[in-house]
């Protein structure tokens, strides 16, 4: 096998492990490679990787740790429908006010170190962060809960601060995670949760850390012997790898080099025209869709730019919505991923699920809606007219039935009016200066950086370059800042950035609220503060009152689809966001250590192998018997 990175371990060590017989490969970390699951890093290289506590800002839960831990419920992406997975019970309301509840822990489950796992490691990790306003998921959990009990080992009991129905959405995964993970009480009730690395983890999940190379570039986890006593494998069984190596493998070129060459077999993240390479070079790679658009195009989180909402100018709802308007979304589609981006008019991912709920019925809504000044903003044209663009290119398997095409491009997207565009700037105190260069209301030019992901999240890596060429020809002085994972991820919590290529709004199915419920504006914290949630800064009364009505109905009333519709027009008002497209996934897999992975014609779940749900497909994939 050879190595992307020359990252020595000590192989004799390993070599004695079970009996190897010589003739096995080896992964360059020392493990056999038909033993080994080999898994891209969402995020890149880690820059810290010691720093492994979930409850400090900076954190990258992609090198592994959420498959060595669980949470109390998690979601089947391909239902959308929560379920117990710590918990062995979804919550039951002790009074008729639904302030207080009870659910129940899974029997017979364990830390990694042994030590069981019961009811009061979930008591614990509740009042640790309702206890310590210097945790940032403190600022979200108290607006919730207001105490936890734990009357015996397998039994919880909690009272919130007012009536909650959602109980499973604050505490359990909705999408890829939620902000709450259990902690050992046993190790944690003697550190400072806010400065402690939680390194080695102590983990509850069915693999525990083995190893990692101290530059970022991977970390080693091993298959627990009391796998058994894990959650996920009591839902499904055994998982067959023995080992799990996360990995970094650096720019495009040593993705496509990496799983080419068997070095990986799961990819989070490629472009078009490197996959087109990966499947010309292996054919025992293979991703979501078989044919154009190959992509899985239903990831839960929608792309484009975010703004610090709170700061000037992009405080102002006329700059956003110029800003909009001054973007040839075609253009922008085409240099980012080569046309294969479904547009997002509203603020829900336009997934296949979503698209049937929001997206379609709402085009009469679109069309109907009108800027401040009167403007109509929306174009139902721009899929039909990428989808000619497309076909003029060569590309085959383009429908040509309008209705089709909008199926696969979305139903629409703003119009690319750089006059209008114009007009708003000026009615707020821009005007245009040497170079016809826009110049700010107080007289200094106009200069915006865009943060960026560097080496990771491809579309948004490459949106941030195509929208800042729009801008830059609109007159705006913009520069594109590519950051490491970790800084990428902390300038957003803090505020301390203009823009940049974020993904703040997701959302699974009909019901939104668990991801929306953070835009509400008693979460917005001062700029400079880490902020779980409501990163963009955003308060609109409008938007806080329609939450407000969603938060009192369960996740199953079908008022939820009246309250959302009213919710996305709200917040189009206001255009806090600028969605752009759907992220279309590429993330190719490797047949020939491991077999089936989820795909679009074995949909047991969603291809997101950098979610919290990933855990519990692992156990469905097979040896090939390759060595």
């Amino acid at each position: 096998m050879k190595p992307i990175h020359a990252l020595p371990l000590a192989l004799a060590a390993w070599l004695s492990v079970g009996g190897l017989a010589a003739a096995q490969t080896m992964t360059d970390v020392g493990t056999p490679r038909a033993e080994t699951l080999i898994v891209e890093h969402l995020n890149g290289r880690i820059g810290n990787p010691t720093q492994m506590n979930f409850y400090q800002e900076g954190l990258q839960i992609g090198q592994g740790l959420r498959v060595a831990y669980s949470q109390l419920w998690d979601i089947d992406t391909s239902t959308g429908k929560q379920f117990p997975a710590l918990a062995s019970t979804m919550p039951e309301p002790l009074n008729a006010e639904y302030t207080k509840f009870r659910f129940g822990i899974r029997p017979n489950m364990a830390w990694s170190d042994g030590v069981p796992l019961t009811a009061r490691d979930v008591v614990f990790t509740i009042n640790m962060i309702l206890g310590n306003a210097k945790i940032p998921y403190n600022a979200y959990l108290t607006t919730v809960i207001k105490s936890a009990t734990a009357p015996d080992d397998l039994t919880v009991e909690v009272e919130t601060v007012k009536p909650y129905m959602r109980l499973t959405e604050a505490l359990g995964s909705v999408i890829v995670n939620s902000g709450f993970w259990v902690m050992p009480e046993h190790i944690w009730k003697s550190v400072d949760p806010v400065t402690y690395m939680n390194f080695p983890p102590v983990s509850n999940g069915a693999y525990k850390y083995k190893a990692h190379d101290p530059n970022g570039f991977w970390i080693l986890w091993e298959r627990r012997d009391d796998w058994q006593k894990t959650d996920s494998s009591i839902l499904y069984g055994e998982p067959k790898p023995k080992f799990l190596l996360f990995r970094a493998f650096g720019p495009d070129e040593k993705r496509v080099i990496a799983i080419v060459q068997n070095d990986a077999d799961i990819l989070t993240d490629v472009s078009p025209e490197s996959w087109d390479l990966i499947r010309q070079k292996n054919p025992k790679t293979r991703t979501w869709l078989n044919r154009f658009p190959w992509a899985d195009m239903s990831d839960p989180c929608q792309r484009g730019i975010a703004f610090n909402d709170s700061t000037p100018p992009y405080d102002r709802t006329e700059v956003r919505w110029a800003l909009a308007l001054a973007a040839n979304i075609e253009n922008v589609s085409m240099s980012t991923f080569s046309g294969m981006l479904r547009f997002s008019p509203i603020m829900i991912p336009p997934t296949d699920v979503i698209m049937k709920v929001y997206q379609k019925p709402m085009v009469p809504d679109l069309a109907a809606f009108r800027l401040a000044d009167g403007y109509a903003p929306f174009d139902a044209d721009v899929s039909l007219r990428l989808a000619e663009r497309l076909r003029r290119n060569g590309v085959a398997d383009i429908p040509t039935d309008p209705a089709a095409i909008r199926d696969l491009f979305g139903v629409g997207w703003w119009k690319y009016d750089v006059a209008e565009a114009n007009k708003l700037l000026l009615s707020v105190g821009f005007k245009r200066g040497a170079g016809d260069r826009w110049m700010l209301p107080d007289g200094t030019p106009w200069k915006m950086t865009i943060n960026a992901p560097n080496n990771f999240e491809i579309e948004s890596q490459r949106l941030a370059f195509a929208v800042a060429n729009e801008w830059r020809r609109f007159g705006v002085d913009v520069s594109v800042q590519q950051m490491e994972g970790g800084t990428f991820v902390s300038s957003n919590a803090t505020g301390n950035f203009q823009a940049g290529a974020y993904w703040p709004s997701c959302a699974v199915g009909a019901n939104v609220y668990p991801r929306f419920e953070y835009w509400h504006k008693r979460n917005v914290r001062p700029t400079g503060q880490p902020a779980s949630i409501n990163r963009e800064r955003y308060a609109d009364d409008a938007v806080s009152a329609v939450l407000d009505k969603l938060a009192l109905i369960t996740s199953e009333d079908p008022k939820n689809v009246e309250y959302t519709r009213e919710l996305m027009l709200a917040f189009l008002k206001g255009m806090p966001f600028i969605h752009m497209f759907g992220t279309s996934k590429f993330v190719p897999v490797n047949e020939t250590y491991w077999t089936n992975y989820p795909t679009a014609d074995n949909a047991y779940e969603g291809p997101w192998w950098w979610w919290s749900n990933f855990k519990y497909m692992i156990p469905h994939f097979k040896p090939t018997g390759a060595k």
